[in-house]
């Protein structure tokens, strides 16, 4: 057999060969301060520790639902003999005479029509980008990603009097239509990455079969890029429902609340201190948001791995 050559070469666990004798290398996945976090003794506490420091405020917030107002201070993950379902009691019948089914069903009209809004306007906008060769598509596209960095309450004021000339103040439709209308770049720009990685191979064959633009964005682009529509659906989904902002500012009718407003209102509505219910709508207001969460996690992970956001 021949000898082991003089030059330096490195292996995959980090060791070098030189002059025929292996040697330890700093940067070697087994250093002293990679090799020690990287141990199973110590990886799996670590992460342990990570994972209870973000779940303890959610746990902490279900255990204070489950308390009496007086007992809110107690920090421990056990109600114990303050145990009490009045806080889900009156939570259930919401705040200012609005029962917190209206306030649920006025959320989920609005999250719904969102998703369904940014799916629609945004997947198309995504395909004009990402397939069809049009003049300044290059120029339209970088605009469409400085409008990423432009606050929204820059054109606040201008949208509030535009909606107020249309006399949608107090309606679903300021918060609706814009997303029939392909506002969110950034699911524009999810989409549009997520198309670039389809072979073209598959629109030429089609174009040879005689199928047109429409057609191959239904029957080809779409039915490819469901963890990518997944992604964005969710995460539409999660930002329409947890929005605060637009609703206080295009809602003033009390009927029309979302969750966000009804839960800012609880604490308005009396004089005292209303955290138990508070908390119990908090934790019935997350549920539908962490059952689409589990129900779309494999969709959702292999949306983020196969588009511009991995980097």
């Amino acid at each position: 057999m021949g000898a082991l050559r003089r030059e330096r070469v490195s292996t995959p666990g980090g060791i070098a060969l030189a002059a025929g004798r292996p040697v330890r290398t700093r940067g070697g996945r087994h250093g002293l301060v990679g090799g020690i976090a990287a141990h199973p003794l110590f990886r799996h506490p670590l992460l342990i520790g990570f994972a209870w420091f973000m779940f303890y405020p959610l746990a902490w917030m279900v255990t204070a639902s489950l308390r009496p107002d007086a007992a809110i201070n107690n920090f421990s993950l056990w109600p114990g003999r303050d145990f009490t379902l009045a806080n889900y009691a009156r939570a259930w019948q919401g705040v200012a005479g609005v029962t917190f089914v209206r306030l649920f069903l006025n959320s989920l009209v609005v999250a719904a029509a969102t998703v369904a809004g940014n799916l629609l306007s945004c997947a198309m906008a995504a395909y004009a980008f990402s397939r069809i060769d049009f003049k300044f598509r290059g120029t339209l596209f970088s605009i469409m990603l400085v409008t990423l960095m432009v606050p929204y309450h820059a054109v606040l004021i201008p949208q509030y009097l535009m909606f107020r000339q249309f006399h949608w103040l107090n309606t679903f439709l300021p918060l609706i239509v814009p997303k029939l209308l392909a506002t969110d770049a950034f699911y524009i720009f999810l989409l549009t990455q997520f198309f670039r990685s389809i072979p073209t191979e598959l629109d030429q064959a089609a174009h040879i079969d005689g199928a047109g633009h429409l057609r191959i964005f239904c029957t080809i682009i779409l039915p490819l890029s469901v963890p990518a529509l997944a992604t964005a659906a969710i995460f539409s989904f999660i930002h329409s429902w947890n929005d605060f902002f637009a609703p206080l500012v295009y809602l003033t009718r009390t009927a029309n609340f979302t969750l966000p407003l009804g839960l800012r209102a609880v604490g308005d509505s009396s004089a005292e201190s209303a955290f138990g219910a508070l908390f119990a709508m908090s934790v019935l207001s997350l549920l539908p948001v962490i059952g689409i969460f589990i129900a779309f996690q494999r969709l959702l992970v292999e949306g983020i791995a196969t588009t511009g956001m991995k980097g």
